[in-house]
């Protein structure tokens, strides 16, 4: 019998973060549901166990250092090692996002969690990762992150915003930097787009559902030896950066 692969999700207690955990936790793997709030945590691991998925809560708060280490050390002591990370955790920050009117603290609040929080998590993880036979590492970015089509006329990308959208290219620009530096190894890291989801993070307005959009995350995770890195995907294929 194979060994259990390992996993942990950031920001995993809702949303599409849920159904990253959820869909993993079907294929047998164990899974680290990482969250902040631990009633939402808790409930969120009960909801899987239920399910019949070997879950356990990781208390994570990707902008605090010492929580990131925490976290960490609770993977080591469970399982020794972690064969998949999905930076999942992310914010919007809120209204107003044109540039002319963002407050520049929503600027550092979205950049601190959906960039900074994700450098911090996987260089805590890193060591995790490099005892597996064949890590993985999935960012999850946005299709408005794409600064092709972001600039191109007429295309669908939502509403101007200074901090989110922006706060996703630069997610993708520090994904390329990751695969460059890691080359030599066998960790494939990569950013996966969900697509418009209905989640609480842009009030249920989405066309696809969140357990849609864990699909790639999915997938990524389970990308073959000699897979892609340092690479944009969505359900359909590869993404412009």
């Amino acid at each position: 019998m194979s060994e259990q692969q390992i996993a942990l999700v950031t920001g995993a207690n809702k949303g599409i973060g849920y159904e990253i955990a959820a869909g993993l936790g079907a294929l047998g793997w164990a899974v680290g549901v990482g969250a902040r709030d631990e009633g939402r945590r808790e409930t969120a691991v009960e909801k899987l166990r239920a399910a019949g998925v070997d879950a356990f809560g990781v208390a994570l708060d990707v902008t605090d250092d010492a929580s990131v280490e925490a976290a960490a050390r609770l993977v080591e002591e469970r399982a020794g090692r972690l064969d998949v990370l999905v930076n999942n955790a992310g914010v919007t920050g809120g209204m107003p996002q044109e540039p002319t009117r963002v407050d520049p603290e929503t600027m550092r609040t979205v950049v601190e969690t959906n960039v900074i929080g994700v450098i911090r998590v996987t260089n805590a993880m890193l060591p995790l990762l490099r005892r597996s036979a064949s890590p993985r590492i999935v960012n999850m970015s946005s299709g408005v992150g794409s600064l092709t089509r972001q600039s191109t006329p007429g295309a669908e990308t939502g509403p101007i915003s200074a901090a989110y959208s922006p706060s996703k290219t630069f997610l993708n620009a520090v994904t390329v930097q990751y695969a460059k530096e890691l080359g030599d190894t066998n960790i494939l890291i990569n950013a996966a787009c969900p697509g418009y989801c209905a989640t609480d993070l842009n009030g249920f307005r989405g066309f696809r559902t969140a357990e849609q959009g864990a699909a790639i995350a999915i997938r990524l995770a389970r990308l073959p030896d000699d897979g892609p890195t340092g690479a944009f995907f969505e359900d359909a294929g590869v993404v412009p950066w």
